[in-house]
């Protein structure tokens, strides 16, 4: 992709069916409303906040590993504790959350580095407003 995005939008959900259960992602990534690319896929067991986290990690690889340049990245989830532990307003406490955190962060960085984003931005919305996102989630689970 050589088009630089103006403005990326990607929507991710994480979850799973029991907390630990069989859990999956969802990404929904979008430039000016036109689908870029889209993530459904199954993780194994494991809790929803380990999905969620997941789920961004999964965006920001695909990003680096089919090289598209974005101006601005909005991640936009429907945890608002994991936007807010990804920020930096709350301290992530548990050590394997920490490590997906840890990873997100570096990521970033190396991207950043590469010159394939130069800003990013992390928001919430109600659940409602991320279906698209969370259907990608319950057809990786719902598929064999």
């Amino acid at each position: 992709m050589s088009k630089t995005i103006e403005l990326l939008e990607i929507n991710t959900d994480g979850g799973s069916r029991g907390n630990p259960g069989q859990a999956a992602i969802g990404v929904v990534a979008k430039d000016e409303g036109k689908e870029v690319f889209t993530l459904s896929e199954k993780i194994g067991e494991t809790t929803n906040n380990v999905a969620e986290y997941t789920a961004v990690l999964r965006a920001l690889e695909t990003i680096s590993e089919s090289n598209i340049p974005s101006e601005k990245i909005r991640f936009i989830l429907d945890s608002e504790l994991i936007v807010r532990q990804i920020t930096g307003l709350y301290k992530v406490k548990q050590p394997h959350l920490k490590e997906l955190k840890n990873k997100i962060v570096e990521l970033i960085k190396q991207l950043r580095d590469r010159g394939l984003i130069k800003l990013m931005a992390f928001s919430t919305v109600p659940r409602e407003k991320n279906k698209e996102a969370d259907q990608l989630v319950n057809d990786a689970l719902d598929s064999q």
